[in-house]
């Protein structure tokens, strides 16, 4: 292992220019995990009945901070996705050096080690500049938290490279480096392919199991049980659409297409057609979460209104919603940027192939079109069944609640997501160019 760290270290130094956005994008989402991770201890570390100034009394109660808890250690999830694709992207780019490794004796899973190794460097340096940047604010603002809570400051600073590492060898658990100066995907195995539908199965006994107990009351622990149980449930059955769709979608159209750009795109979906799965997951997941807040949001101001309801200080739920809705946001902006960096993860894997392809005479602008579609295809029928679970979220907590009227503007939601996908597919455009350079014929 010493040597793995110390030749993942000489390979850091010795980066070229051109791979220094993947450090930098790298340590960025490393300090947004660590960020998160911080505040969520600063919070945490507050015990008792206190009296903050800050979101109108919502820190003041421990049952309110465990809620904001929750809800920053959620936004590690589309973090943690982030990070996976960085790592991708990360060895893909650097698989001349990984195949000069592989002649010299280097086995497939200590490149896989070394590549892990390099991410979590670039981590530590991404975790430790939010450490800096987190005591400056609380230098700035006079806060004092207790001892225990900078030992928690510290083990966080030192998890998230320990985290980062795994999530770099899981995201690269199909890559494969030849010595032959060739990157390939392997598929996944077939024994495991059917953990996602025992886990689609699993909680579906769960939420059917839940969802009497959760109509008798809205205020039991049954209630968030339930809404928990079909995210998950509407999230995996999403990222199963995705991949399902682009295998079908991929074969159906390599048949049928009469546009080159469609036929580029669907040899490509068939080709590897869980990449849509892997790239989109955490985007999905957040859709789900985003589609039910904004119906939620929606009855719980019109309760709020009403006469009946008692709020003494009505701000202080305002707050709290506010404070949801940002957490998504958070989260859906996390998920776009990692869908752009997989889409310029995809172009920089199949450089050589789009350099044959335009040399061949294929004009670049049909290129650029079947990245998009490569997108658009797999994503819409998965937002359309994210929109779904969503709207059953929404739905059941206004049947629950007696409210009356049920609102029409989350099913915008998906409709905003997937223009939103696309726009940020349409950012890895500019490489295109460089991918299809005549220099890249001489590695092809």
């Amino acid at each position: 292992m010493k040597a793995d760290i110390r030749i993942a270290w000489l390979l850091a130094r010795g980066s070229g220019h051109r791979e220094w956005w993947r450090f930098s994008l790298t340590a960025l989402g490393a300090a947004l995990a660590t960020g998160f991770a911080l505040a969520a201890v600063t919070v945490a570390a507050v015990s008792g009945q206190v009296s903050i100034p800050y979101a109108h009394g919502l820190l003041n109660r421990p049952g309110e901070r465990t809620g904001v808890v929750g809800a920053l250690v959620l936004l590690l999830i589309p973090v943690l996705a982030f990070l996976g694709q960085c790592a991708r992207v990360g060895a893909v780019r650097r698989h001349r050096r990984t195949a000069g490794m592989r002649l010299a004796g280097a086995s497939p899973a200590q490149v896989r080690r070394i590549a892990a190794v390099e991410s979590a460097l670039a981590c530590l340096l991404g975790s430790v500049a939010a450490f800096a940047a987190f005591a400056a604010l609380l230098a700035t603002t006079g806060h004092a938290p207790p001892p225990l809570a900078w030992a928690g400051f510290a083990a966080v600073v030192l998890a998230v490279p320990v985290v980062a590492a795994p999530v770099s060898v899981l995201a690269l658990r199909h890559a494969v480096a030849s010595p032959l100066d060739q990157m390939r995907r392997t598929g996944p195995d077939r024994r495991r392919r059917a953990v996602p539908g025992l886990l689609l199965a699993a909680v579906l006994l769960v939420t059917g199991a839940l969802l009497p107990v959760a109509a008798a009351d809205v205020h039991s622990m049954a209630f968030p049980l339930l809404v928990v149980a079909l995210v998950l449930l509407t999230g995996v059955g999403a990222v199963w659409v995705a991949g399902a769709s682009a295998a079908y979608l991929g074969r159906r159209l390599t048949r049928r297409a009469r546009r080159a750009e469609v036929l580029i795109a669907a040899g490509r979906l068939a080709q590897d057609p869980w990449a849509a799965a892997r790239t989109h997951a955490a985007l999905l997941l957040v859709t789900v979460v985003g589609v039910g807040f904004v119906g939620v949001r929606a009855v719980l101001r019109e309760e709020l209104g009403e006469d009946e309801y008692l709020v003494q200080d009505p701000a202080f739920y305002h707050a709290g919603i506010d404070l949801a809705g940002a957490a998504v946001l958070i989260g859906l902006a996390i998920s776009l940027c990692g869908l752009a960096v997989g889409a310029a993860e995809s172009l920089a894997t199949r450089r050589g192939g789009l350099a044959v392809q335009v040399a061949a005479g294929v004009p670049r602008a049909v290129l650029a079109r079947a990245a998009l579609l490569e997108t658009a295809l797999p994503l819409a029928p998965a937002l359309l069944l994210a929109g779904l679970g969503g709207t059953a979220v929404y739905v059941t907590y206004a049947t629950v609640a007696d409210a009356g009227s049920l609102p029409l503007a989350p099913l915008l939601v998906p409709v905003v997501v997937y223009a939103a996908c696309l726009s940020a597919a349409a950012l890895s455009l500019p490489l295109l160019r460089r991918a299809t350079h005549p220099q890249e014929l001489r590695f092809t």
